[in-house]
């Protein structure tokens, strides 16, 4: 971008200007630290010049939003065309409830839903199961049966909203719900909009909830996949989430490197299921966690539209834009919330609001600032969601594609993301011998990512404890007063209501029906079939989560029993 005799200018006025003007500043003052880093503790200079980004070609590493590489964004008008999608994570308790705040969100101006899941339904037993006591509702909403999707949906028209679910082990069952609700309210499958979580292979790497071995549990991701490109082309059947892998105390080099590997894994099965690229990938979506540094935030989102792009079209084949395109779904850091002081937490979350934006999100959760204590209080709520308002209508931010592109800082840190995430990438793939998704599947049986993620976690710890890196309220600027605001608290009678209703589907369905549809999933498994049809079949006749997920765990054993997650 600079011809060589500029930048030799540059270097000599820097120098001058370190010599002159820094040098008597540092001799009589000082800096504040001895070395200033990113939360990931990756080191940033004191100044960057057009020295630090002298080998980036224009066209290739950046181009225009909307063309290839996509580093400066996904769409040519970006946030001038619309704004992101405002999707708010909701759920507690019974159905009713939940479909209570749903409307609750629609009319204060939200624009996608989002679903959370009680630990029951995440993990595919139902509400009866005695180790469901103690936590129906508990931290989102009880799902046993179709019954419960058809309130939790009640006055919500699916052919008028996108729904995102976030579920994993089970989210198969969740789709096929979503699917038989659509089918009754006469919505044509290939119109019903929305994203299930349903990567398994983040379960494996750092949040821990499964329920059958990996390689199974692969192999019902990519019927998902197969399934939605046949049936329901408009949603996203896995959103591939870095998400948890970030909370689980990883870099944001590991954050973005583990999840493409994840991607590229998933696109590598559903390959070998005989598709083409180009038929699936741009069904694929992508899930990011947004944290305090703001630009190193923002690098690792256009790092990650570039190592994607090029990646998809090098290694995979593909030739349609849009399954170059990584669109993603943001959500602020949950792990950087504090039960300290929680009102800070409404500044923390506009912070990584305004990194998710200037990344060029597609769609955005911000956290309510009470999280850190309980589930979000409904005055919680409306401040998360009046944070992504304000930056959307008042702050300019969505009003300029990619602001932050041409900064040297910027630029610099995409560059050096992108080098360090492409290390950890090929790593992966030298370990399944040239295979990322075989690389992956062994890096989980090894305890490759757990090792990564976890001494990246104790070092930021020892930072913290040390007061290396400062956390407002908690090691720094404390305060001895109570400072804790009104919290939700699930009703206690909410288990038993679930339980009753629950108790009544069993008594009024047709169990003879039941009984066949789970023998039909259990051919199809046997037949090595795409189970989704089955699975629709299943819940359609009111067979309960449980009972369902009860076939996959007797054929391919609960990898719970074999594996600790001590």
């Amino acid at each position: 971008m600079y011809d060589e005799d500029d930048l030799a200018e540059i270097r000599d006025a820097k120098e001058e200007w370190e010599e002159e003007t820094l040098g008597p500043v540092l001799d009589a003052y000082g800096e504040r630290k001895d070395r200033f880093a990113t939360v990931s503790n990756l080191e940033v200079d004191r100044l960057y010049t057009p020295d630090d980004v002298a080998d980036i070609d224009y066209e290739e590493d950046l181009g225009f939003p909307g063309e290839d590489p996509y580093t400066r964004g996904v769409y040519p008008t970006m946030y001038r065309g619309r704004t992101w999608t405002m999707r708010q994570f909701a759920g507690f308790g019974t159905a009713e409830e939940t479909n209570e705040r749903f409307h609750y969100l629609i009319d204060e101006g939200q624009t996608g839903l989002s679903t959370a899941f009680d630990m029951p339904s995440l993990m595919g037993k139902d509400s009866d199961d005695p180790l469901s006591d103690g936590e129906v509702g508990k931290e989102g909403v009880a799902v046993d049966t179709l019954k419960d999707m058809e309130i939790l949906f009640d006055g919500i028209d699916l052919a008028e909203v996108s729904t995102s679910f976030t579920i994993n082990p089970s989210a198969p069952v969740i789709y096929a719900m979503y699917i038989a609700l659509a089918d009754k309210q006469g919505v044509p499958r290939e119109e019903i909009r929305g994203t299930l979580q349903n990567d398994m292979l983040k379960e494996f790497i750092a949040q821990k909830e499964w329920v059958i071995p990996p390689e199974p549990s692969l192999d019902i991701v990519t019927d998902t996949i197969e399934f939605a490109v046949e049936e329901t082309p408009k949603i996203k059947p896995v959103s591939i989430s870095g998400y948890h892998i970030r909370e689980a105390g990883s870099t944001a080099v590991q954050e973005l490197a583990f999840t493409l590997a994840d991607g590229f894994a998933y696109v590598e099965d559903v390959m070998d299921r005989g598709l083409d690229v180009d038929e699936f990938a741009p069904q694929l979506s992508f899930f990011f966690n947004s944290h305090n540094s703001i630009f190193e935030e923002v690098a690792k989102f256009r790092a990650a539209r570039r190592i994607y792009a090029n990646v998809m079209e090098e290694w995979y084949g593909a030739e349609a834009e849009a399954s170059k395109q990584l669109k993603f779904h943001t959500q602020t850091a949950g792990q950087s919330l504090t039960a300290q002081q929680p009102l800070n937490n409404v500044v923390r979350v506009t912070i990584q609001a305004l990194a998710g934006v200037l990344g060029g999100t597609q769609s955005l959760h911000t956290n309510s600032f009470d999280e850190a204590l309980a589930l979000p209080s409904e005055k919680a709520v409306r401040v998360a969601l009046r944070t992504q308002q304000i930056i959307a209508d008042e702050s300019g931010a969505a009003d300029i594609a990619d602001p932050l592109g041409g900064s040297f800082a910027v630029e610099s840190l995409t560059d050096e993301t992108e080098e360090k995430a492409m290390a950890y990438i090929e790593e992966i793939k030298e370990m399944g011998d040239g295979s990322v998704r075989d690389g992956v599947l062994e890096g989980i049986e090894q305890g490759y990512f757990h090792r990564e993620i976890q001494d990246a976690s104790y070092e930021y710890q020892e930072r913290v404890e040390a007061g290396e890196e400062t956390v407002v309220g908690v090691n720094k600027y404390e305060m001895e007063e109570d400072t804790r605001p009104d919290i939700l608290k699930v009703d206690e009678e909410t288990q038993q209501r679930q339980l009753d209703r629950l108790a009544e589907v069993k008594a009024e369905r047709d169990d003879d029906a039941v009984e066949a549809a789970l023998d039909d999933l259990q051919d199809a498994i046997d037949d090595g079939e795409n189970v989704m049809p089955a699975i629709v079949d299943a819940v359609k006749a009111y067979a309960t989560m449980g009972e369902i997920m009860q076939v996959f765990e007797a054929e391919y054993g609960s990898y719970q029993e074999t594996v600790s997650v001590a």
